[in-house]
């Protein structure tokens, strides 16, 4: 297999076969990116075959799966990284090279190391076309809202700050709190990173949002709000949460009237982040509670779409409906089909990088919960798929904390907190 040589750390080529991994070992690669999805065409090795093929040649192995018209900023910095574990010199590939070449170009322009208006000429001087980063690049200069996502891989959670590029005001939504069940403590590192981007970036925080009360991860809300004086908010069904939970807890102190929280959001509210419009829809079916966020030309539609690859989001914690859950997906889909779409979990299927972002038309047009399925027959597909998960592990323990808004528990006497779980009741 013939590469083509871009500099000294990174050369792309066509699909290799298991020869071309001992070919790239002689030539002295330390590496090798795969950023071709398994399955394309008929005899395509494929993600297994060719970490094997890497693994008898001594070369480290990246899977990078991407399709051209789909690329988002996860898939360019998982490329990143994977050229920076190799720790030397890297042959990326896809089907002809163009998709390898045209991240390794979009990271180079996203870090400053190359102008836009420079991509397709450095493109034609290897022999590739780089119109579609060209286009990506064009894409991504008209986009309203900025957003900025972070992964936090114990729980796949993903956490955004949205902001108006123009009044440098944001929004945080989903925001973790950090919590190890198995020593009990807990931490602020996932949301400090998220303040620190905040003052790296000059943004003011208008809102801290979240998309309803999580089941696997603490909420940070409550200690962003005392870190930055912004208000909180929520979908106004957490009442409905709140209710149910405090049976289920025995907790007959709990206020169920969504106090715990600023404001809370009725389907069709609106509200400003900056110079960015905010919509607001009631998006039940995960949790009674569940909203999406319209922000500009983004979606905040957490638990409900994942990336097309991944399906749609379980139903089967109280108060989850798979029949609500396709209506809230059909109202999501009626968004623009440019419009795009931030998931709030990703697990990774196949073992490719985490990623979060897709379009209302790729959900359309490849995600198997969705493309030519009716409403019976994704009930039929979500409810059967549900009865082989388990629940989360921190299930238990976080809504306790989320339906009051990200509050721990209070200090008891001995100056410590405790969180009550009840036996027996799911």
């Amino acid at each position: 297999m013939t590469s083509v040589r871009v500099n000294e750390l990174i050369s792309v080529a066509g699909q290799p076969d298991a020869a071309g991994f001992a070919a790239f070992a002689a030539d002295g690669f330390a590496g090798v990116i795969n950023a071709r999805p398994d399955g394309e065409e008929p005899g395509q090795p494929g993600d297994a075959a060719e970490k094997a093929s890497a693994a008898a040649v001594g070369l480290a192995y990246s899977f990078v799966p991407v399709k051209g018209p789909e690329i988002t900023e996860a898939d360019i910095r998982a490329f990143q990284r994977a050229m920076m574990q190799a720790k030397g010199p890297v042959v990326a590939h896809c089907k002809s090279g163009t998709r390898a070449l045209t991240l390794y170009a979009l990271g180079e322009v996203l870090d400053g190391r190359m102008q836009p208006g420079d991509v397709e000429a450095f493109g034609q001087n290897l022999g590739f076309d780089l119109a579609g980063a060209r286009r990506w690049l064009e894409k991504r200069a008209g986009q309203a809202a900025v957003v900025k996502a972070f992964f936090e891989p114990r729980t796949c959670s993903v956490q955004y700050v949205v902001s108006d590029p123009v009044t440098k005001r944001c929004a945080i939504i989903d925001p973790v709190l950090d919590f190890d069940e198995m020593s009990g403590a807990t931490g602020t590192a996932n949301a400090d990173a998220i303040l620190a981007h905040i003052d790296s970036e000059g943004l003011t925080v208008e809102w801290i949002l979240d998309t309803h009360p999580h089941a696997d991860h603490f909420s940070a809300a409550h200690y962003l709000k005392g870190k930055t004086g912004a208000p909180t908010a929520i979908g106004a069904h957490v009442t409905d949460v709140q209710v149910l939970w405090k049976e289920i807890y025995n907790w007959p102190a709990l206020e169920t009237d969504g106090s715990q929280w600023d404001r809370l959001f009725a389907d069709g509210d609106t509200f400003e982040i900056g110079g960015l419009r905010a919509r607001v829809m009631f998006s039940p079916g995960h949790t009674l509670a569940s909203v999406t966020y319209v922000i500009g030309d983004a979606a905040f539609v957490h638990d409900t779409v994942f990336t097309p690859d991944s399906g749609t989001a379980r139903t089967d914690f109280p108060g989850g409906s798979a029949s609500a859950l396709w209506h809230s997906i059909q109202a999501i889909l009626s968004l623009p089909e440019e419009t795009r779409l931030f998931s709030g979990h990703d697990y990774q299927p196949g073992g490719r990088h985490p990623r979060w972002e897709s379009t209302v038309a790729a959900q359309k047009r490849t995600n198997p919960h969705i493309s030519g399925i009716d409403e019976a027959g994704f009930v039929a597909l979500r409810q059967a798929r549900d009865r082989t998960l388990p629940k989360p592990k921190l299930m238990l323990h976080a809504l306790q904390v989320n339906i009051r808004g990200g509050r721990l528990p209070e200090p008891e006497a001995n100056g410590r907190r405790y969180l009550k779980i009840p036996l027996d009741a799911l």
